[in-house]
């Protein structure tokens, strides 16, 4: 899906974009919790998703996905995955879990939606979050601006209103706040509301600002990554992972 940020003009309406944001999220039910073993894709990201003639979108390069029983404990340490789309507890530990596929999932979310990657770096002092940016749409009271303005405001506004706010949840900075793939499937399949307390932002977030967003920690970071790094930083963002 890296088409996505290349052409002036849509290459994607809205019916087809929920439709690949379903459809990856019924890939990571299914591996997180219908297969035999528990399946960590570690790198969910729009470049790992693949769009079959019906647009149905499926999780693909599985290199640095990992196996463990169901009810086990994960022992992965190693931090691997693609700027923007790594979890804070996942930087802090090296620990991968369900909730950290959970968040990159929500930064995918947001992506398909607003048309934009998850960290974008302009310059050691200027960089854009995406979910602090959709977050202050929303707190402003005007979250439908975060559409992917290529869209001409061609969408259905409930499931645009949905999408935006689900992958905020999803980029809950606490873990165990995120919804588990199965409820983030029973939300895009309009069966279930988001809860009451989504609707309240010092509860979901914090009022500390450099806690409350998910990625204030990577955006700080990146301004005390010296010159000469950051061309390497951006080649990151814009085409792998680091590992």
């Amino acid at each position: 899906m890296e088409f996505l940020h290349r052409n002036e003009n849509p290459s994607l309406n809205w019916a087809q974009r929920y439709r690949i944001i379903r459809g990856v999220a019924s890939g990571l039910l299914y591996l997180h919790e219908e297969w035999e073993k528990v399946v960590l894709h570690r790198d969910v990201k729009a470049s790992n998703v693949l769009v079959d003639a019906h647009f149905n979108g499926r999780l693909g390069d599985f290199g640095l996905a990992r196996l463990y029983d169901h009810g086990e404990n994960p022992k992965t340490t190693h931090v691997v995955g693609t700027f923007g789309y790594i979890a804070p507890e996942l930087a802090r530990t090296g620990k991968a879990t369900t909730n950290t596929d959970v968040f990159a999932f929500g930064a995918f979310m947001l992506e398909v939606a607003c048309g934009k990657r998850p960290l974008k770096v302009h310059g050691l002092t200027d960089d854009m979050v995406l979910v602090q940016w959709v977050m202050e749409k929303w707190k402003g009271g005007a979250i439908l601006e975060a559409s992917d303005p290529r869209l001409g405001g061609d969408f259905v506004v409930e499931e645009m209103e949905l999408v935006l706010k689900l992958g905020l949840l999803c980029s809950h900075y606490n873990p165990m706040a995120r919804p588990s793939m199965r409820q983030v499937m029973r939300h895009l399949d309009g069966d279930a509301i988001l809860p009451e307390v989504f609707m309240n932002i010092a509860a979901l977030f914090g009022d500390d600002v450099s806690n409350g967003f998910a990625m204030t920690f990577l955006s700080s970071s990146l301004r005390n990554i010296s010159a000469n790094a950051l061309s390497g930083i951006e080649s990151l963002l814009d085409k792998g992972r680091y590992d």
